[in-house]
């Protein structure tokens, strides 16, 4: 606040102000150039501009009895029409002074409601509670509280600790079941992974299978088309190309080639032609 007393005055924009005549409430005065009669009149200015307050810290007993240090910060201006403006001057005597025992008063009643858990993440909930409980009474005084922020809350030292050890254990635990769950999870890949490798074994045994049968099939297909009804003739070449590569004797005859076995010293031959039996001669008759 500024009070002028001069025969001419300027207000700036974020300015307004009141005129007063001998002591009495005269008019309300506006940004822009002025003037007034020297000491018979004088004008008060105030600033309608955000004022930003600190809410200095103090302790605080939570609803499970624990005391706690905390602080904030707040917003607060003049209402810029001109019976707020009036009621700066008139109805409070240090409007700043005044909202922040208002706000140190109402904190530690918000924190009393709460415990110190739900202290600890209810910091927007207590600076919406407090920001209307302080617009309840400011609105008297001309002001408005803008807008509260909770800055600080510190626990004590043990609970600190005993906070710090419950979110260690906390981070231990989530780890553990991170880690648990990829095991898990590489062990259910592993077993897919050997389940597909048997399928794929599996079917190419099957396709093996497949191919052989194919194989058998043609064979007995050409088998019955090529060689039906010289099944002999096709035993002989097969006892011949075995003969030939055993180094056996081989008898060449008016039917052809006729493997011999050797077994010892006998030749054996695998097709014999019986031989007929020595015709007897006729014994001679003596002569009478």
């Amino acid at each position: 606040m500024r009070t002028i007393y001069s025969l001419l005055y300027t207000l700036k924009p974020h300015e307004r102000g009141i005129q007063e005549t001998l002591g009495k409430y005269t008019g309300f005065v506006m940004p822009g150039l002025g003037f007034q009669i020297p000491f018979f009149q004088l004008v008060r200015v105030r600033d309608i501009r955000e004022h930003t307050m600190d809410i200095p810290p103090q302790s605080v007993i939570t609803k499970d009895n624990v005391e706690i240090r905390v602080d904030g910060v707040m917003w607060v201006r003049p209402a810029a029409d001109e019976e707020s403006i009036k009621k700066t001057f008139y109805n409070i005597d240090n409007w700043k002074r005044a909202v922040i025992q208002l706000a140190m008063t109402n904190l530690r009643q918000e924190f009393g409601d709460l415990t110190l858990d739900e202290s600890l993440v209810a910091r927007e909930k207590i600076a919406t509670n407090l920001q209307g409980v302080l617009n309840e009474f400011a609105v008297e005084w001309g002001l408005l509280v803008s807008k509260v922020e909770i800055m600080l809350i510190d626990p004590p030292e043990d609970i600190k600790r005993a906070m710090h050890k419950q979110k260690t254990a906390e981070q231990e635990r989530r780890a553990m079941r991170l880690l648990a769950t990829g095991e898990f999870e590489a062990a259910e890949q592993q077993k897919l992974a050997i389940i597909q490798r048997a399928e794929g074994e599996r079917e190419a045994a099957i396709q093996v299978a497949q191919g052989k049968a194919e194989a058998i099939r043609l064979v007995n297909e050409a088998a019955e088309k090529y060689f039906h009804g010289n099944a002999q003739v096709l035993k002989a070449m097969e006892m011949t190309e075995t003969s030939l590569r055993d180094n056996a004797k081989v008898i060449i005859t008016e039917e052809g080639i006729r493997p011999q076995l050797i077994l010892g010293n006998l030749p054996v031959s695998i097709s014999q032609e019986p031989t007929a039996a020595p015709k007897s001669r006729p014994t001679p008759r003596s002569e009478a």
